[in-house]
């Protein structure tokens, strides 16, 4: 017989090891933002965090429905999408708004190409040790669990790097945060066959 709860402390570990795991790797690869506590009395600061722990708070329960046989994800993926659907609604509201010479500094910022790539890299712990949880228990729906996997492994990079990160336009979330999401989850949604078959 399986403990009481033994889904919940599984995935509690893996979790914090991943929140944990990405923190320790974001200091000393990238370091904290030198203005961090002046960007935190920012709006956009907290849009930016926000977008992403929402991302997080529905992947969660999609992870834990998919790690049992059978389970439905029933409007999660609605919840998924919904932050998304924000953020891109935002920049596109942002860019109406915007002189037409200002839309590509919102849209590329300074750092596009590296934030994709630093969010994918943040994002390693958490799937390996998602992974670990998800492979502990059992995913019948194998491309849709690594999928959720690398989705909420994805948020929590992005999470992290949110403490570095110097861009806060809309647009530029919209477009380039949310590639760093897709990265892992696409590379869950791969690999998942292979590393969640029982």
């Amino acid at each position: 017989p399986v403990e009481s709860g033994a889904t919940t402390r599984r995935y509690a570990i893996a979790l914090g090891g991943g929140v944990v795991g990405a923190t320790l790797l974001m200091v000393p690869l990238l370091g904290l933002r030198s203005d961090l506590f002046q960007a935190m009395r920012l709006p956009m600061f907290w849009v930016k965090l926000g977008f992403v722990t929402v991302m997080a708070v529905f992947a969660l329960p999609a992870n834990l429905r998919l790690a049992r046989p059978g389970a439905r994800l029933g409007r999660l993926p609605w919840g998924i999408a919904a932050p998304v659907g924000l953020i891109w609604l935002l920049a596109v509201l942002v860019l109406a708004q915007a002189p037409a010479q200002a839309r590509p500094g919102l849209l590329w910022g300074q750092t596009w190409s590296a934030c994709p790539l630093n969010i994918s890299l943040l994002s390693v712990p958490a799937f390996v040790m998602l992974m670990w949880a998800m492979r502990g228990l059992a995913p019948t729906q194998s491309r849709l669990a690594g999928a959720a996997v690398g989705l909420l492994s994805g948020a929590i990079g992005a999470m992290a790097y949110t403490l570095h990160c110097p861009e806060m336009s809309a647009p530029f979330l919209a477009v380039w945060y949310v590639a760093g999401v897709v990265v892992p989850t696409v590379a869950g949604a791969l690999l998942g066959p292979r590393m969640l078959r029982w």
